[in-house]
């Protein structure tokens, strides 16, 4: 085993994935937080510092770029100011933004946090979450195409609903794979969630997977969560099924199996991102057409262990290689 997972995470070097959707700007303000407001029952938080993350599909990104894949990423964005701080990140961390398009009419989706002693206290957004109109779909495309170019061994589509990835969008990306043959993972939202047909992967959580196929799931009984996995393959026709359960661990099946993942105890700090480093693990194994069991399994490690730090945070490539050489032996 030790051996394989050593081929396996220096092969994630050889690979380029494509990562289509929405991204995101991660705002965090953190600070102390020692009374409460006279003006109205809410703690005053004395800011100290303010930092900026890459959130959404640009945080799949930087999860991508963690484990030593070349990473495209191609989106659609506002001309605004939060879009030049997200390409400034983007560029900082080695990913590039030659496929991000622009629109004057949207903004960029950023999400604010107010953080005390590592404790979300308050979430804000600025957003445009309306789908892309016509003009900014035929933009959008264009960028699609050229990321194309590039040849990637495998795409990622990270859908937050925000309005990039929408029924024609997605139509037109899949169609594009799969006259050039390169496996597609999909990490969906409600919106679109039936659009995403013949993909290799598909890695919803347990809520949308709920919701989508109107059916209720014990996920403490696992007969139900099997029942929902095998539905879900028999709708989508996917090659591959990956559903979370946060605390229960992942669900996964292919083509001939069904299985369950137990999550590892972990000190969980915070579960933001951790969607994101799923999907990013288990597509670079996709890639390398490994066995999908395996792959469930260290994408249900590399989710455990994100949440231990606080605020979005890519995966360390070492301390899951560690951390998976000690718990799959």
């Amino acid at each position: 085993m030790n051996n394989t997972l050593q081929q396996v995470f220096e092969n994630f070097t050889q690979t380029h994935v494509l990562i289509v959707g929405d991204v995101m700007l991660d705002t965090y303000w953190w600070g102390d937080t020692n009374r409460i407001s006279p003006e109205a029952p809410v703690p005053v938080v004395d800011i100290a510092k303010t930092e900026h993350r890459l959130g959404g599909a640009a945080n799949v990104a930087l999860n991508t770029v963690s484990l030593g894949a070349k990473t495209s990423l191609c989106s659609l964005v506002g001309n605004d100011d939060n879009a030049f701080i997200l390409k400034k990140l983007l560029q900082e961390n080695n990913i590039a933004t030659s496929f991000i398009a622009e629109s004057n009419s949207r903004k960029t989706t950023q999400k604010n946090r107010v953080m005390s002693r590592n404790h979300q206290l308050l979430r804000f957004d600025v957003e445009h979450k309306e789908d892309l109109n016509d003009a900014e779909l035929i933009v959008f495309q264009k960028a699609v195409d050229a990321a194309f170019n590039e040849k990637p061994n495998i795409i990622i589509l990270q859908d937050y609903n925000k309005g990039v990835l929408t029924e024609k969008s997605i139509i037109y990306i899949l169609d594009k794979a799969q006259q050039l043959n390169i496996p597609v993972a999909v990490d969906p939202k409600l919106n679109n969630f039936s659009a995403y047909k013949n993909v290799a992967l598909f890695k919803p959580n347990l809520k949308e997977t709920k919701e989508a196929l109107h059916i209720s799931i014990d996920k403490s009984k696992p007969e139900e969560i099997h029942h929902a996995t095998d539905v879900l393959q028999q709708h989508l026709n996917a090659e591959n099924i990956l559903i979370t359960l946060s605390e229960y661990g992942a669900a996964g099946r292919s083509k001939n199996k069904s299985f369950i993942f137990p999550a590892h105890e972990r000190n969980i700090a915070d579960v933001s991102g951790a969607g994101d480093t799923v999907i990013a693990v288990a597509a670079l194994c996709i890639s390398q057409q490994l066995n999908f069991e395996l792959t469930a399994q260290l994408a249900n490690i590399a989710g455990g262990l994100v949440c231990e730090a606080a605020g979005v945070t890519p995966i360390d490539k070492f301390k899951l290689q560690q951390q998976a050489t000690l718990l799959l032996q």
